[in-house]
């Protein structure tokens, strides 16, 4: 199918003069357009800049307080937390759409390589026109459809009616009835033959006009969760006391406090009806007698909803100044070893604790939440005194005296290992293994009576046997070894026949060498 070629209609004269008279209009216009002007523009674009600088500062220090707060408290902050974001998220699109428009109408005006903060046509009364009105790539309309609709999301978060009012109006579309603005839409209103130093000013002063709206959301946001002000949902007045327990002749010392505090609305606090002078809630009554007390009264907080009361009460202990001392083991000390002390006293904790031996006879020194004792004089008494650290100062808790006695004599055993190679000591009076005897070494001596579990070093013993005629056959160890000959009898022996381990020597730790007095009847098996 074949087309009719169509040829352009030349301009008619009428057409012509009409573009010159515009062509002619616009130069009036830019000569009409004083550099006083022009400057002033761009002293005003410099001002909202810092101004919307600054409110960027500002909120972006309350997302991070948001931020924080969340992690702290995921249950509480969570929603809000969404909302902020969610107003920084629809804030920052407009906001980034205004910078985009400013940096196309620069480039309109000064070329690909323009720079926004430093324009050098600001008079040029096309580049916005083209920029914003252009019948096919004309950004004007896209700007009127985000600002309506960035103002209706807005203010769904905005409740004080001020505020809404102030956004609303900054966010307002509406064409002003005046000379020169009938039949113009909006965009054709704002940025029609509009100088481009203008042009960036109306839209600085949109960023700054969104900067301004996320901050009084945030604010909003910030007041219903009470970030700053950690509103709490119970108060409740509390004494909290240094201790419980108080020695006779020191001071039961509290801080009471309503939860929460709030430093700026000290809470007055009376006690058996009397208000106490008390800066931080600190209150102190001296501890004159033993005995069971009880502290109370009430506090009182003027709120915005009147006088908050809240009673409390709290009870503690005066006791004597007296020291728990014992021996961990026993009720007595052994010289020359370690013996675990345990001393304590009622309220104090047992780093605040000293203890020292009064008249010598050996050492103290602290282990752990104790001590250890190690005497070196036998059937010697020694006295522990005992101090503990009160409020900066070392107050007598008491003396306590221990006799020392010598080690007892250990036994004598034979050791082991089992089936299962578990250690084992055969202490005498039923079988023995012949395998057992044949696998063990020799013999050792201890202290193994439930109480103490001390090892001693032995030193040598003696094995009797019995001959066939009931003659006594004696044989000598190797150190605290089975010698040679003592194994040959072993050898020899047949079940159910025994033998006596006797004449032990044994020392201790303590030094002392012993001859122990006790023997060990061995039956084989």
């Amino acid at each position: 199918m074949s087309r009719k070629k169509t040829t352009e209609r030349p301009p008619s004269a009428r057409q012509k003069m009409i573009n010159l008279m515009y062509i002619v209009l616009l130069a009036m216009l830019a000569m009409n357009i004083s550099s006083d002007v022009l400057n002033g523009f761009t002293i005003v674009e410099e001002s909202l800049s810092k101004s919307t600088s600054n409110a960027t500062l500002q909120n972006d220090a309350a997302y991070r307080e948001f931020a924080a707060a969340d992690s702290i408290n995921h249950e509480k902050v969570g929603y809000w937390y969404s909302r902020a974001l969610y107003v920084k998220q629809i804030s920052d699109s407009l906001f980034n759409f205004a910078d985009e428009l400013k940096t196309l109408i620069a480039i309109e005006a000064d070329g690909k390589d323009a720079n926004v903060d430093n324009i050098h046509n600001r008079e040029d009364l096309e580049a916005a026109t083209q920029v914003m009105l252009h019948p096919t790539r004309g950004k004007g309309g896209m700007l009127f459809d985000a600002i309506n609709n960035y103002r209706e999301r807005i203010l769904e978060m905005v409740t004080d009616p001020t505020q809404r009012d102030i956004i609303s109006n900054n966010f307002s579309t509406e064409v002003p009835v005046r000379i020169g603005s009938l039949g113009k839409n909006w965009q054709e209103y704002n940025y029609e033959n509009m100088p481009v130093a203008a042009a960036i000013t109306m839209l600085t002063k949109l960023q700054n006009d969104v900067r301004y709206a996320e901050g009084q959301v945030l604010h909003t946001l910030v007041n219903n969760i009470d970030i700053g002000d950690l509103r709490v949902n119970a108060i409740n007045a509390y004494v909290i006391p240094t201790s419980q327990n108080v020695v006779q002749g020191n001071n039961f010392k509290a801080r009471i406090i309503m939860a929460a505090v709030d430093s700026t609305a000290r809470p007055a606090i009376y006690i058996d009806g009397k208000k106490i002078d008390s800066e931080d809630g600190w209150y102190e009554v001296p501890a004159t007698r033993t005995g069971d007390y009880t502290l109370s009264g009430y506090m009182e907080l003027n709120s915005g909803n009147g006088v908050i009361r809240r009673d409390f009460t709290q009870n503690y202990s005066v006791v004597s100044p007296l020291a728990t001392v014992s021996a961990t083991m026993m009720n007595v000390l052994y010289a020359g070893i370690d013996n675990p002390i345990s001393i304590s006293v009622p309220g104090v904790p047992s780093n605040m604790i000293s203890a020292r031996l009064k008249n010598g006879g050996g050492t103290l020194t602290r282990s752990g939440n104790g001590f250890i004792c190690n005497p070196d004089v036998v059937d010697k008494d020694v006295v522990i005194a005992v101090t503990a650290n009160q409020e900066g100062r070392q107050q007598s808790m008491g003396e306590y005296e221990f006799h020392v006695r010598r080690l007892p004599d250990p036994a004598p055993f034979i050791e082991y290992k089992d089936e299962n190679g578990n250690t084992q000591r055969y202490r005498g009076g039923t079988d023995l293994a012949r395998k057992n005897l044949l696998a063990a070494d020799g013999i050792v001596a201890a202290i193994d009576n439930g109480l103490l579990n001390i090892g001693f070093r032995v030193l040598s013993f003696q094995t009797t046997f019995f001959d066939r005629n009931g003659n006594a056959v004696t044989e000598l160890s190797d150190g605290d070894k089975f010698s040679t000959r003592q194994k040959n009898n072993f050898n020899q022996l047949q079940r159910g026949k025994r033998f006596y381990i006797t004449r032990v020597k044994a020392i201790g730790p303590d030094g002392i060498e012993r001859q122990l007095t006790t023997s060990l009847e061995v039956v084989v098996n």
